[in-house]
């Protein structure tokens, strides 16, 4: 490149972060100066992204919606709950775009020494939807709603160790636990623990789908779409659009159609298989975020033929990741390795061994258990994500080199995990990604919890569960978690294909600070406060 053009692009970016140049004035004069498409993409994002524009409806087509889902955020579980969640209700935290954590209705924390006591000062300018300030009763109402031997909230293993809640004035809430927690502010940021309106008698108010977030719910039905507009109480920065427009979009193609059209100016998935032709289109921008999400083949370990650890490991060895990486997520994910602990968590295992394509070992585990030739049926769903269908029947082919012959049952996308998860012996599921390995395993693998997913019971591992919540010294806890990560690998009963990452687009008008959460799709579901339309 010449000193001239080089000159051009610094004024570029000079205009860009004043305001003072369109992107796509900026994008035509970048490729006159000899800039790729993709680098001046990202030259436009690192300088234009500081200056955010208010105006207009965001349309984004949202995947994985049920008829079935409603307010209530103890059952919340598809994307379309966790996204509108984000847009219309607040919580104590939350993980910034950086992946460090951040306050939302908290403006600040501190732990006692041990992290057996964890007050949190609230924000004075929290206003419900209706007008209402939220103060410290809402809190402890919406924090109990996931408390106690009667709740049926899903959240419930996240808060078993929470003793007791108290506050000090209308704007301090302190968290009393039976032991020390390091974890408790990260995980605040969970996303069944919104912030909702307290009754008088100490319930809260979630019927109505009021909250505290960026943006109001003027009309909407779960599994067709729901209208927000602006909250102007809203406590953060942020809500530059003047309306949201949240389309449910089951059918990958239907979704990626209307992104190409312009019919919306979002998408929360992208198809793999077209993920680089998407790419290449210069109206649009697909992200591409490796991130700690899971998918995962529970088993019912008490139900036959599950219930025999050779019988799990055959099935685990009948696996060719890398194949399936290769073939489903084109590149897009990490090979599992079937502990629930992604490379992207702190406190990481590494150098455990990888469990590998061994089909002679897997046959010969079965003659073990006496169950060669065995036959089993496995469940999935194109809403889970796009190629989960095509990623059970590869792995499929992969089983039959080992005498395993597994039958793909493709399963209706509305009411699929209300109707097939935590139901079904044998199925295919999508894990969103937590901030630490302690909150994946308190929701899934501990032996109480409401989504212990594969009925998994492993006295040794609960028992590391505890002391892992416990530990203040890192060295020790990376140790535990490697124990662990060990027991789930030889000895649980799920199978993990991959940890993907978050594939989805915008057009390129839309655009966002340049960083992007990982803990779930567009921006950890907070697209519709973080990004804007340029001028």
């Amino acid at each position: 490149m010449t000193k001239k053009n080089h000159e051009l692009i610094h004024r570029l970016s000079q205009a860009a972060r004043t305001g003072g140049i369109s992107r796509r004035s900026f994008m035509q004069q970048a490729a006159v100066a000899g800039i790729t498409a993709s680098t001046a993409t990202g030259l436009w994002t690192g300088t234009a992204a500081a200056q955010p524009k208010t105006g207009g409806t965001f349309r984004v087509g949202i995947h994985d919606n049920n008829s079935s889902d409603t307010h209530n955020p103890g059952t919340y579980l598809s994307i379309q709950q966790i996204f509108l969640a984000h847009t219309h209700r607040s919580y104590l935290t939350l993980i910034n775009t950086d992946q460090t954590l951040g306050g939302d209705v908290a403006e600040e924390w501190t732990g006692s020494e041990d992290a057996s006591a964890w007050t949190f000062k609230l924000r004075e300018n929290v206003v419900f939807h209706d007008g209402r300030k939220m103060t410290a009763d809402d809190v402890i109402a919406s924090m109990n709603f996931h408390r106690g031997d009667a709740t049926t909230s899903a959240a419930k293993a996240l808060l078993a160790d929470v003793e007791d809640i108290t506050k000090d004035g209308d704007y301090a809430v302190t968290f009393h636990l039976t032991g020390p927690n390091a974890d408790l502010p990260w995980l605040m940021t969970d996303y069944h623990l919104c912030i909702l309106p307290a009754n008088d008698d100490g319930s809260i108010e979630w019927e109505s789908g009021i909250g505290s977030g960026p943006y109001k719910i003027t009309d909407g039905e779960f599994g067709i779409g729901f209208s927000l507009v602006r909250h102007d109480d809203w406590h953060l920065e942020g809500a530059y659009f003047d309306a949201v427009e949240m389309l449910a979009i089951n059918d990958p193609n239907a979704r990626q159609t209307a992104l190409v059209t312009g019919d919306v100016d979002a998408v929360s998935a992208i198809d793999l298989k077209t993920m680089a032709l998407m790419a290449r289109n210069p109206q649009l921008v697909v992200e591409n975020v490796p991130s700690a999400s899971a998918i995962t083949m529970p088993m019912f370990c008490d139900t036959a033929p599950f219930d025999n650890v050779d019988v799990r490991m055959a099935l685990k060895l009948a696996m060719n990741r890398e194949e399936i990486v290769e073939k489903i997520a084109f590149g897009a994910a990490i090979p599992g390795n079937d502990f629930h602990h992604s490379p992207a968590q702190p406190y990481y295992p590494e150098g455990l061994d990888q469990l590998s394509y061994d089909p002679d070992k897997a046959k010969a585990l079965l003659a073990k258990a006496g169950a060669e030739g065995l036959t089993v049926n496995l469940s999935a769903a194109e809403s889970i994500f796009s190629g989960a269908v095509d990623m059970c029947v590869l792995y499929a082919e992969q089983a039959k080199a080992a005498g395993i012959t597994i039958n793909v049952v493709r399963e209706p996308n509305d009411g699929y995990y209300s109707d097939v998860w935590l139901k079904k012996p044998f199925c295919a599921v999508a894990w969103g990604a937590r901030p630490t390995p302690d909150v994946m395993y308190s929701l899934a693998y501990k032996s109480d919890a409401a989504w212990n997913e594969s009925h998994w019971q492993n006295a040794r591992f609960n028992e590391l569960l505890l002391e892992g919540k416990s530990e203040l010294n890192d060295d020790r806890r990376s140790e535990i978690y490697r124990e662990m990560a060990t027991l789930a690998r030889d000895d649980g009963g799920t199978i993990i294909p991959f940890f993907r990452n978050f594939v989805y687009g915008r057009r390129s008008n839309v655009q966002t600070t340049g960083e992007l959460a990982a803990s779930w799709e567009m921006d950890g579901c907070r697209a519709a406060s973080r990004w804007w339309f340029e001028a």
